[in-house]
Order: C-alpha cells, then sequence, then structure tokens
C-alpha cells in the first residue's frame, strides 16, 4: 500500500514493492504473479481491516451508551477512518479508486455487502439492547442498504472523500436523519397516560 500511495497504480512496479518489503522479486512472484494480483490482494486485506475497525467501533460505541445513530455513525466512521489512513497524502488518491473498482470491483461488491451486513447487525443488536424498535413497516435490511447509499451519496459530493472532515461530517447528518427516521417513536409510560386521564376529569 505504501508504494501504490507513493506511484500510483499505473507507475507502481513488483521490483519497488519488494525492495520496499524486503524481498527479492522472485520471492514476491512466488506469492503473487503479477501487479494486479498484489494489488487485489492489498485492497482485500484493506477491507478486511476496515470490517475488524468497524466492529470494534460499533461494540466500544454501545458499551460507551451512545444511541443507536451515533453508534452506526462511529462504526461506518472507524470503516472509513482505515480507508484514509492507508491512502493519506497520495497525490494519486482519484487513480487508486478507478483502479481499486476496475482491478477489485468483485472484492469490492462482496466487501460492501458484508459492511451493510455488518450495520445491520448493528442496528438489531443496539435496538434490541436500548428497547427500540424499527416504525412499522420498516426492516433492518432497508435501513442498512440507505445507511450505505448515504456513504456513497456523500462518496459523490466528495469523489476522494476529501477533505475528509467536510467528507464524515456530512455523512454523519444524513446516518443520523436516516436512523432517526427509520426509528419508532418511543411509547409514553402507561402510568403517566393513567395520571393525564384522572387529571382530564378534574
Amino acid at each position: 500500500m505504501r508504494v501504490f500511495r507513493r506511484h500510483g497504480f499505473r507507475r507502481s512496479s513488483l521490483d519497488e514493492t519488494a525492495e520496499e518489503a524486503g524481498l527479492t522479486r522472485q520471492a514476491l512472484y512466488h506469492h503473487f504473479s503479477s501487479k494486479e494480483a498484489l494489488f487485489r490482494a492489498a485492497i482485500e486485506r484493506l477491507y478486511e481491516q476496515a470490517l475488524a475497525a468497524e466492529v470494534a467501533a460499533s461494540r466500544a460505541a454501545q458499551d460507551a451508551g451512545h444511541d443507536i445513530a451515533d453508534v452506526v455513525v462511529a462504526e461506518i466512521g472507524a470503516r472509513l477512518g482505515v480507508l484514509f489512513e492507508a491512502l493519506q497524502g497520495s497525490p494519486h488518491l482519484d487513480e487508486l479508486y478507478s483502479e481499486h473498482l476496475a482491478q477489485a470491483r468483485d472484492i469490492y461488491q462482496s466487501y460492501s455487502a458484508r459492511f451493510g451486513e455488518q450495520v445491520g447487525a448493528t442496528i438489531t443488536r443496539v435496538c434490541r439492547a436500548r428497547g427500540r424498535e424499527l416504525g412499522d413497516g420498516v426492516t433492518v435490511a432497508e435501513v442498512a442498504r440507505c445507511v450505505e447509499m448515504a456513504v456513497h451519496g456523500a462518496k459523490s459530493a466528495y469523489p476522494s472523500m476529501q477533505p475528509a472532515d467536510a467528507f464524515l461530517n456530512e455523512l454523519a447528518t444524513m446516518v443520523r436523519m436516516l436512523i432517526g427516521g427509520a426509528l419508532a417513536q418511543p411509547r409514553a409510560p402507561a402510568a403517566t397516560k393513567s395520571r393525564r386521564r384522572t387529571g382530564d376529569r378534574r
């Protein structure tokens, strides 16, 4: 990733990568038959790290007592933070993004599905822990899909996800609005309703 970040995909070589890793070119070829294979492996590892960070962040935010929307915001922020860190300072962001879709679209699609499943699992878990429910006719899968659409929508406004702070702030606003709109409104306690009815009769 350091070599790809420094030179972009097209100008990177296996020789440079072998040198960066302290390997001979032959040793690197033993594991990766081409630069494309190496790039795919790097992308897959990056996504796996992002997924692990997402899971950890969602648990930490829940344990800290955050509400459902902020737990989801935290986990997506952690996921994207891994991607930001891997590409930070690269002058080749646009090229790397387009090449990762060209060279590893199947990996991208697979992890997009896994990211959506993770968001759905988080919503289910935190709703259960907080005693909350989704509104009538709203499913967890639909909410998770909308959250992922918000991520992609934010990327369309910030193609390189830069500046990162503006990108994340806008995304967080969209996610909070989505989650807030999807949740059923808490019901008033029965005792409170009873007191109100008694007061009305007086």
